[in-house]
């Protein structure tokens, strides 16, 4: 299983030499650009005690106020929510609906009033946000500039709120830098496709359009929305220079649950698109490499994992029965298994903590702690995929509690 996941996944050591290499150059600065209108779309339930801290974030933004307007959608909300986003310079419309839930729908919802509503505006993209975000001064400014490049969606660089709270947020958040910086700018680089994640993305109006609004409601709408573009011959840019920040889960229940999510709508992902993928990178027109690389993404590569380890457990019991050569054969294999994983996964924290260091606010002492525990957090997606395979799971808002301004993270 090993060699098999080492010559599927080879490409991404490339991409890792990619990100090196770009990372020492000086990108030359451009010049002329053209200043879009965009409007800002927050999906937000029950966020009271975050999104005044975003919508502010977003006012101070070093970019034209004019060509700037902010609308959040109160999702479902039993709090201040709505209120509070509405003191804070925010358009905001309420939506009531407990049988067609999600932010898919959210942001649906909050589209069509906008191309209702709003048209005259001339909005030329939609940011999308959740209420939990924090946006660095120069955000807009620096993803207008990959749009005047003529990419029509655009994900950015995701950096951490609570990076130092424990294991667990530091694990999303070190795997979320690794997935800006070792993913999406080789991409960006070599000319293919990146991919959208969750938060923080720009997209042209006229994609939104002619789909007819938000069509994607799979649990990781995402990724759902990155695959289809992809298929359709779009190519998704990335902008390093545009940095937010997210709050992660702090416990392990939050975590499990979110996760369990990300998992069922990967393997949603996978059967509802898996084969034109496949059929893309053999026989396409356009994006054959990047239908590959998305294949790579949701592929369940986790769940192989996963069923090698319990047929090798299996071969373990055998062992008690049949004899203990068995036993020891497998106990070396299991023992081998799981020190090579954990080899790879160390690797990609560790060079990830060393060079994005400035980036990650965190004590020293602490950015080293969490690179050791990172495989261990990326270990817990096994029950967590297997679970996934079996288990109807349902989308389940997270509570956002860690209040800060951009001050207070730097």
């Amino acid at each position: 299983m090993l060699l098999l996941f080492a010559l599927m996944y080879s490409y991404q050591i490339v991409y890792m030499f990619v990100a090196f290499k770009t990372k020492k150059s000086k990108k030359p600065l451009m010049e002329n650009v053209h200043s879009s209108k965009y409007a800002i779309i927050i999906a937000a339930r029950n966020e009271e005690l975050v999104i005044g801290q975003l919508i502010k974030s977003i006012k101070n933004q070093k970019y034209p106020k004019e060509l700037i307007d902010v609308f959040v959608v109160a999702d479902n909300c039993t709090d201040d929510t709505a209120k509070i986003a509405e003191q804070a310079g925010a358009i905001v419309r309420e939506r009531f609906d407990k049988s067609i839930i999600g932010k898919g729908y959210a942001l649906d919802y909050m589209i069509k009033i906008i191309e209702r509503e709003y048209s005259s505006r001339k909005y030329e993209g939609y940011f999308v946000f959740d209420a939990d975000n924090l946006l660095d001064e120069n955000y807009i400014e620096e993803m207008n500039k990959t749009f005047n490049q003529g990419y029509r969606v655009i994900t950015s660089y995701r950096n951490s709120k609570n990076y130092d709270q424990n294991w667990i947020s530091a694990g999303y958040a070190l795997w979320f830098l690794h997935e800006a910086e070792y993913l999406n700018l080789p991409r960006m680089v070599l000319n293919t496709s990146c991919a959208i994640s969750g938060t923080g993305f720009l997209v042209h109006v006229d994609l939104i359009k002619a789909s007819g609004g938000w069509i994607h409601h799979l649990l990781t709408e995402d990724i759902e929305f990155s695959v289809s573009q992809i298929i359709k011959g779009e190519k998704i840019g990335y902008c390093r220079n545009a940095m937010f920040y997210d709050e992660q889960p702090v416990t392990f229940e939050q975590s499990w649950h979110q996760r369990l999510r990300w998992a069922k709508g990967f393997y949603q992902v996978f059967a509802k698109y898996g084969s034109s993928l496949l059929r893309n990178t053999f026989r396409g027109q356009h994006n054959r490499f990047s239908c590959f690389d998305m294949t790579m993404t949701i592929m369940p590569a986790m769940l192989i994992s996963s069923i090698s380890m319990m047929v090798n457990g299996s071969f373990y019991l055998v062992g008690f029965f049949d004899g203990k050569e068995i036993i020891h054969a497998t106990t070396k294999v299991l023992l081998n298994s799981f020190g090579w994983y954990y080899g790879i996964l160390f690797t990609v924290g560790f060079i990830t903590t060393l060079t994005e260091w400035k980036k990650i606010h965190c004590s020293g002492w602490k950015k080293i702690a969490y690179t050791i525990t990172f495989p261990f957090f990326m270990f817990t997606y096994i029950p967590i995929s297997i679970v996934a395979l079996f288990k109807k799971v349902e989308w389940k808002p997270i509570a956002h509690t860690v209040v800060k301004s951009l001050d207070d993270v730097r």
